[in-house]
């Protein structure tokens, strides 16, 4: 099911509006992560999986047998652009490829950041994201609907749109 650049950057917002924590203290960063690990052995994904704060401190991180240190770069860079411009680094790159604005004319070197789904921003509703969920090891696309589809349970939030996995975006 291919899907527009505007309806996918659309899809997207609406996700993060709606992902929203009331709040998010380090026991919640314990329940988050937690909640991900279990899910990555029940569906026997092969994953890396991190909360970090916008301080860069990296809260809580997980890696299944078979990933590795390139996995953590991953993270690493997702988390830089959404640390940067507090938004899922899928909408960053939606927005950006719309306006065919490559990374590097944000002088964004492709070492420190990348642009792909696995970053979502943990916001607290009426604050802001003081947090980042990421997620390395599959096509970008079902990186970030792990994210929102975990996130979006976690919280007990329903009906939140997914992006389709054949979406070509």
């Amino acid at each position: 099911m291919k899907l527009s650049i505007d309806e996918g950057i659309a899809i997207v917002k609406k996700q993060e509006e709606l992902i929203q924590f009331s709040h998010f203290n380090r026991k919640d960063v314990w329940d988050l992560g937690t909640f991900f690990v279990e899910e990555i052995f029940a569906k026997n994904y092969t994953l890396a999986f991190s909360i970090r704060m916008f301080s860069g401190l990296i809260a809580f991180q997980y890696f299944t047998e078979g990933t590795n240190l390139n996995n953590n770069h991953w993270m690493t860079r997702k988390f830089n652009l959404v640390q940067n411009k507090e938004a899922s680094s899928l909408l960053t790159k939606l927005v950006w490829e719309k306006n065919n604005e490559p990374l590097e004319a944000q002088g964004m070197e492709s070492t420190e950041y990348v642009t792909c789904g696995g970053g979502f921003p943990i916001t607290i509703r009426g604050t802001g994201p003081v947090a980042v969920a990421l997620v390395s090891g599959l096509p970008h696309l079902q990186d970030h609907d792990i994210l929102v589809d975990g996130l979006s349970r976690f919280l007990g939030i329903a009906d939140v749109p997914r992006i389709p996995l054949d979406a070509g975006l």
